[in-house]
Order: C-alpha cells, then sequence, then structure tokens
C-alpha cells in the first residue's frame, strides 16, 4: 500500500513537471514568435558592412589567383567588407603549423589586389572542451606565437573561433587582451546572449557546457574586440518565424550590450547540413536577414552592423539569393 503511494505520487511529480516544462515551452515559443511580427523599415538593410567565413581551400593551395578573381566578382556586388577565412586550426597544445597555410600569402595578396576595399582576418580556433587547453598558460602562449607568425602573411587581422568558451572564462580574456600586441584588428565570433533569464544555466544542465553568454561577460569580451559575430544558427527552434524571432531577440540584445564605436555581426546559415531535418528548413540567410531587419528598425540606425555569412564552400545559389534581396537591396 505504502508503495503504491509512493509511486502516484511520484507519477503526479513527473506529469507536474511536464506540464511546467511544457508551459515554459510554450511561453518561450510565443516569446519569440512576437519577435518576428511587424515591417521592417525600409532603411533597415545592409550599410556595407557585412562579412562572410572563407573555407581553408584558400590558404592551402588548391585555390588560385583565378579563383579569387572569380570571388571578387560576386563580392564586389555584395556589403562584404571583411572575410574570415580558415588558416588552422591550432594543434592541441595551442601551436599553429605553418604548413597548414602555405598559400596564405599568396592568398592575402591576391585578395588586395582584385578586393582592396575588403579586409582579411585569419580565421584561427579549436574545439576547447576535451581539446586544447586555453587553462594553460603556456598554450596561450603557443597561440600568441602561432599568431604573430601567420600575421607576417600580410593578414589585416585575427579572428578567433574557439568553442565552447564558457560565460565568465578569464583566461579566454587574457588571451584577448594579449593578442593585441600582435594586429589591429581583432574579431572573435561568440556564442550567443542568453535570450531571457534562466536560460543559461538550464542549457548548461543540459548540455554540460554554456550555450550562451550571460550579457556581462559578452560585455567584457566586447571591450577587447573591435568586432564580434554572433553565431545565431544551431538555435533549435523548428520554425523558420522562432528562427526570425529569435534572431531578432539576439540581435536586439547585441544592439543594446554593444557601443557603436564596434562592429557586431549576425551569423547567417548559408549551410545546410545542421543535423537535424527540421533545423535545415527553419534556419535560412532569409530569416536571420529579417530578424536583424527586425531588430535593426525597433533600434535605430547603426553603421558598424551586418550580416555574416557562414559559410562560402556550404552557400548555394539561393543562399546567395537570399542574402541579395533580403538583405542587401531590399525595396
Amino acid at each position: 500500500m505504502i508503495a503504491r503511494t509512493v509511486i502516484r505520487r511520484g507519477l503526479r511529480l513527473v506529469a507536474l513537471a511536464l506540464v511546467i516544462v511544457a508551459a515554459l515551452v510554450g511561453l518561450l515559443a510565443a516569446a519569440l514568435r512576437l519577435q518576428f511580427t511587424g515591417a521592417p523599415a525600409a532603411w533597415a538593410k545592409s550599410t556595407g558592412n557585412d562579412a562572410l567565413w572563407l573555407g581553408h581551400m584558400w590558404v592551402d593551395g588548391r585555390r588560385t589567383e583565378g579563383d579569387v578573381e572569380q570571388l571578387a566578382v560576386r563580392l564586389r556586388a555584395t556589403g562584404i567588407k571583411d572575410v574570415y577565412v580558415h588558416s588552422g586550426p591550432f594543434e592541441w597544445d595551442g601551436s599553429l603549423d605553418p604548413t597548414k597555410y602555405p598559400n596564405a600569402g599568396n592568398f592575402v595578396k591576391w585578395m588586395h589586389k582584385h578586393l582592396p576595399a575588403v579586409r582579411v582576418s585569419a580565421w584561427l580556433g579549436q574545439a576547447v572542451k576535451n581539446g586544447l587547453d586555453l587553462d594553460d598558460p603556456k598554450s596561450r602562449e603557443n597561440v600568441l606565437a602561432g599568431v604573430a607568425a601567420i600575421m607576417k602573411q600580410g593578414y589585416d587581422g585575427i579572428h578567433y573561433n574557439f568553442e565552447p568558451i564558457g560565460d565568465g572564462d578569464t583566461e579566454f580574456l587574457d588571451l584577448l587582451d594579449r593578442t593585441r600586441q600582435h594586429t589591429k584588428l581583432l574579431s572573435t565570433s561568440v556564442p550567443q546572449i542568453e535570450p531571457y533569464l534562466g536560460m543559461r544555466l538550464a542549457a548548461r544542465a543540459i548540455l554540460s557546457h554554456d550555450k550562451y553568454w550571460s550579457e556581462g561577460y559578452f560585455q567584457q569580451v566586447v571591450r577587447r574586440v573591435d568586432q564580434v559575430a554572433i553565431m545565431t544558427y544551431d538555435s533549435f527552434t523548428p520554425l523558420q518565424s522562432l528562427y526570425g524571432g529569435y534572431v531578432a531577440r539576439q540581435t536586439g540584445l547585441a544592439l543594446d550590450l554593444v557601443p557603436e564605436e564596434k562592429s557586431v555581426f549576425i551569423g547567417a546559415p548559408a549551410y545546410h547540413d545542421h543535423g537535424i531535418a527540421w533545423a535545415d528548413n527553419a534556419e535560412s540567410v532569409a530569416m536571420a536577414a529579417e530578424g536583424a531587419r527586425l531588430a535593426l528598425s525597433d533600434h535605430g540606425r547603426r553603421e558598424r552592423f551586418g550580416l555574416a555569412l557562414y559559410v562560402d564552400f556550404a552557400a548555394t545559389e539561393e543562399d546567395w539569393h537570399e542574402y541579395m534581396t533580403r538583405w542587401m537591396t531590399v525595396h
């Protein structure tokens, strides 16, 4: 009898927990859908301060000057002002093998020749969960030595992409501070900002690492760099309208937190292998552009703001069409 009572109580608690979770998910969906309402202002579009992540083939010898010329033809019609070309990754000890970027010097030279107004940054990073340990001072010294060496190839800047960096990670802040001695242009990819109170801790409990950063830590990183690119994809939202609302929320938070003298980019998913069918359908360049435009309309004009397309080798002609018609030359 006692055992049955305990079981019934247990089932009631489970049922109550499921109801609470369902209610919270419903509230979150409603909040995101509300973000994706209204019509963006006509002026809310590219100001010619967009970015593009480029794959490794541009620096490992697989691409020629002719390929750069073809890339230049496409990019001249866009608002892309910064490119981040994958030039790593770092080794587990933080070192950067020069054999990974044998053609970097030529690539930078060709880019400066055919696209003189576009800045070229070395995109460098590594997995830092069960991989590169940025808490180790020696590893950070190795990273800095690699940065110093690769900057001799003529790059305009350094773009970091370490994942996942936990909220409050002071060693990452130290690395950013010390990278300044090697480059005048410093940017970094960053996780999403905590959309609503409590979501960071909930996501951390499920994933065992931070998916979101707190506003305070995000601002600490922003103070140390010239540009931040928020990776607003892999949001787990199942519908286009919810993803658009999610981007609008991230954009609104970023515009409030990033000073106008800094550049902020909203990552737009120009790739189609999320690993989840509904994510491929929900997330798109078009929805990222629409969400960004809605938030920008509410916030007001911002010059140093743009989309960052991820990534060139996965982008389809449809992705480029969405960028051009939904962000670059909207009417």
